[in-house]
C-alpha cells in the first residue's frame, strides 16, 4: 500500500522511473538526495525505511550550516530502486524535468536503542515528528534532524544540521554540484528557450 500514491501518479509507458516495488538493503540503510529540475529546481531527500524511500522535497537544498533551517515538504514514498534514478521525466508526466543523484550513502539513527533495530527506532521517531540521524554521504556527513513543523501543513518539516565537525558555514548545495551536471544543462537550455521565445 505504501507505494500506491507513487504508482497512481505515474505513466510507466512514458517515464523511465522504476515501478513501485518494496525492497530492502542487505546491510545498512541507505539515503539518497536527487537534484530535480521540475517546475522549480529542488532537491529530493530520501531515507530508506520499510523497504521504501521516505521522501521530502527540499526547495533550497540540504545544508551543512547549522544556522540554516531548510523547509522539507514530505511527499509520497518512492520505491527503493529510485535511489539510482537519473534522467528525464517527459513533459505531461508528474514531476516532468531532469533528475540526477546529488549525494548518496548510508545512515543510521543518532540514538542507539539496543532493544529495537535501527529501522524500528527511525520509524518511531518519524511517527513522533522528530527524526535524528547520522549521514555517511560523499557531500553530507554527520548529524542531522528532520523536525515536523507544529501548527503548519501536515507535511511541512525542517531539515537541520547539528553542530559537529562536519558543519560548514555558509553552505550552498548549488555550489557543490558537478560542473558536468545534466540538470544544470537542462536548466540553461530551458532558460535560453524562454529568452528566444520572448525575443521572437
Amino acid at each position: 500500500m505504501a507505494l500506491k500514491d507513487y504508482n497512481e501518479k505515474r505513466k510507466f509507458n512514458e517515464t523511465s522511473e522504476p515501478k513501485g516495488k518494496a525492497k530492502k538493503s542487505k546491510d545498512k540503510l541507505i539515503f539518497v538526495i536527487q537534484r530535480h529540475a521540475a517546475t522549480r529546481l529542488h532537491y529530493d531527500f530520501r531515507l530508506e525505511m520499510e523497504g521504501v524511500l521516505k521522501s521530502w522535497a527540499v526547495p533550497k537544498g540540504p545544508s551543512l550550516d547549522p544556522n540554516d533551517k531548510r523547509l522539507a515538504m514530505m511527499v509520497e514514498d518512492h520505491p527503493y530502486d529510485y535511489k539510482d534514478f537519473e534522467g528525464n521525466i517527459p513533459e505531461g508526466n508528474y514531476g516532468a524535468g531532469q533528475v540526477e543523484v546529488w549525494d548518496s550513502g548510508t545512515y543510521e539513527p543518532l540514538e542507539e536503542n539496543g532493544s529495537v533495530s535501527d529501522e524500528k527506532e527511525l520509524l518511531k521517531e518519524l511517527k513522533s515528528g522528530s527524526l535524528k540521524f547520522t549521514l555517511h554521504g560523499k557531500k553530507l556527513k554527520g548529524e542531522f534532524a528532520l523536525v515536523k513543523m507544529k501548527n503548519s501543513e501536515e507535511n511541512a518539516w525542517l531539515l537541520i544540521k547539528h553542530k559537529d565537525e562536519f558543519a560548514e558555514s555558509p553552505y550552498d548545495a548549488e555550489e557543490n554540484t558537478s560542473s558536468k551536471s545534466l540538470v544544470t544543462k537542462f536548466l540553461e537550455e530551458k532558460k535560453s528557450l524562454k529568452t528566444s521565445k520572448k525575443k521572437s
